[in-house]
């Protein structure tokens, strides 16, 4: 690269850096890029060059944590035999709970409440935020499932959801292992949610044990296989 274009780079680092810290202390709500250039030591219009808006700030760093968390969650899968479904949806799970509560602030600007006046463009945020579903949809399109219990009858424009589901992620689950799998998914970032916005201040307190147990458990419901330890 030239110069300027390492200046440049460099200056997008420190940029970024500077508005994880302000999610870290205020919130996404509060991001200002008038505060980060002052922490730059640059005037305010400088700001410009590098970055039009707080609206464009946002979405470069949800970009970047959707394909952090991304890449944290593949590289676990990575480690398992691909026949392992069940080592493979744990591991999957803990990595996505361990990137959480290591950038909490960046897993609150994904998964918590919604920045006033924001909206993420799709096209830029949809491919990265569906990484980890769509591993996720692959361990249950290879599964045969064990799950040999009752299940409710599947309600018509809940069925026509799934039609949809399935078709947009090309997998062939039947209806009641999707939706089994797209409970088993909300529940797993519900934990994660419930962990770090404090929802289970004073009844939970070994939060990785009791995650690992419920990992087990939702395997169960999902209808994984593989030779990992069941704790249930």
């Amino acid at each position: 690269m030239t110069p300027r274009q390492r200046a440049r780079e460099q200056a997008m680092i420190d940029i970024k850096r500077i508005a994880r810290e302000q999610l870290a202390v205020q919130g996404g709500a509060a991001l200002s890029l008038r505060a980060i250039a002052r922490e730059l030591g640059i005037v305010s219009s400088a700001m410009y060059r590098y970055v039009p808006s707080r609206d464009e700030l946002l979405t470069m760093l949800i970009e970047d944590a959707y394909n952090s968390l991304g890449d944290a969650a593949a590289a676990a899968d990575e480690t398992c035999e691909r026949a392992d479904l069940v080592g493979r949806w744990k591991a999957v799970g803990t990595a996505v709970r361990d990137w959480a509560v290591a950038s909490p602030s960046e897993y609150a600007l994904l998964y918590g409440s919604p920045v006033p006046g924001y909206a993420a463009p799709p096209e830029r945020t949809v491919a990265p935020g569906s990484r980890v579903t769509l591993l996720l949809v692959g361990l249950v399109d290879a599964a045969e499932s064990a799950y040999d219990g009752p299940n409710p009858p599947v309600p018509p424009t809940v069925r026509a959801d799934l039609d949809g589901i399935r078709e947009g992620l090309g997998v062939r689950a039947d209806d009641d292992l999707l939706a089994r799998a797209i409970l088993a998914w909300t529940a797993l970032f519900g934990l994660v949610s419930f962990e770090l916005f404090g929802q289970f201040a004073g009844g939970v307190h070994d939060h990785a044990a009791h995650f690992d147990h419920q990992l087990d458990r939702l395997a169960l419901l999902i209808g994984l296989s593989g030779p990992a330890n069941m704790s249930v």
